[in-house]
């Protein structure tokens, strides 16, 4: 007896349970799309025929978390305090020795590096892990090396910054902010005074006075007291260093940014 070919949902099916096993269910471009959302049902469902609406239940956690970050909000602290930086130079001797800029303390700051009214500052979100006196000595830095050789730019000529004091893994760069952090990175932009900035790293946005949310692509400027400074906002080192095709999305941003 004669076995009836599968259908194409049945093939469909198949083949989209294979990349869900294979724990692939995101398509990545520029704009990330969910190829198998609960939600829509995804395309198996609609194949087959059994795709059901979700209907979102209100999360009884919500006021929980309103008030969270009404507590953070009302926790913001004035880190600056009134010994205010006004040169680098000072702002350099606050970096390692003011006590609030994180919970740890002074000991173990990794400072920037550069010299203000440079052409080109880079700002991250935070130091390497392996970094001890120098700020990304290591495998990030090379890698920032190597993107400033192919951009003909001189290293001399720049200025390397974090807007965070320390290595900090998986830093909830929202609540940071808030806390009085962002008008720090402010201050050290303001005081840095490059003519160009590049920030790397998507969670770095909050820091900088812009929700985690926002298209980078949109921003191209970033002004402080009447100072406006051309922007670009790229994915992380870390990131272009595990998928070299970021790599590639930078250098495409870059060639238009630099040309404008």
């Amino acid at each position: 007896m004669d076995t009836p070919p599968p259908s194409f949902a049945r093939d469909l099916d198949a083949a989209m349970d294979w990349w869900r096993d294979a724990g692939v269910d995101l398509d990545f471009a520029d704009d990330v799309t969910v190829w198998l959302s609960e939600e829509s049902g995804g395309p198996t469902g609609a194949a087959s025929g059994t795709a059901q609406k979700s209907h979102a239940k209100p999360d009884p956690a919500a006021p929980a978390e309103n008030e969270q970050h009404s507590a953070t909000a009302a926790a913001r602290a004035d880190l600056l305090g009134d010994s205010l930086p006004v040169t680098l130079e000072e702002f350099h001797k606050f970096w390692l020795e003011a006590p609030g800029l994180d919970t740890v303390g002074p000991r173990g700051r990794i400072p920037p590096r550069g010299t203000a009214r440079a052409a080109l500052m880079v700002l991250v979100v935070g130091p390497e892990e392996t970094d001890r006196t120098l700020l990304l000595s290591g495998p990030q830095g090379q890698l920032l090396a190597k993107i400033f050789t192919a951009m003909g730019v001189d290293e001399d000529n720049t200025y390397v910054a974090s807007a965070l004091t320390r290595h900090t893994p998986m830093a909830d760069t929202v609540a940071i902010a808030a806390s009085g952090m962002d008008a720090v990175t402010a201050l050290h932009i303001k005081l840095a005074a490059p003519k160009r900035l590049i920030a790397l790293g998507t969670d770095i946005l909050p820091l900088i006075g812009h929700d985690r949310a926002q298209d980078i692509m949109s921003l191209r400027k970033i002004n402080h007291e009447g100072a406006s400074i051309p922007l670009m906002v790229s994915e992380g080192l870390d990131s272009m260093m595990s998928m070299p095709r970021l790599k590639a999305r930078f250098w495409r941003r870059w060639m238009e940014w630099s040309a404008e």
